[in-house]
């Protein structure tokens, strides 16, 4: 999701898009882990995804619990 798509969501899309960012990260994480994955640049665009986010809320004060 682009930063600008990010910052037209409200306060709770937002946080709830954070959370299933993480979410997904972990089952990469864990298919990388046991060798399922294929491709490995899904992590790092999982975790450049919940970067934008954090950052959205951050300038927003929005406490997002992780």
């Amino acid at each position: 999701m682009k930063p600008t798509e990010l910052r037209d969501l409200n306060e709770q899309e937002l946080v709830e898009h954070i959370k299933t960012a993480r979410r997904d990260l972990l089952g990469l994480r864990f298919q990388h882990a046991t060798g399922e994955l294929d491709n490995t640049a899904g992590l790092r665009r999982a975790k450049k995804e919940i970067a934008r986010a954090l950052t959205i809320a951050n300038e927003r004060g929005i406490e997002t619990n992780g």
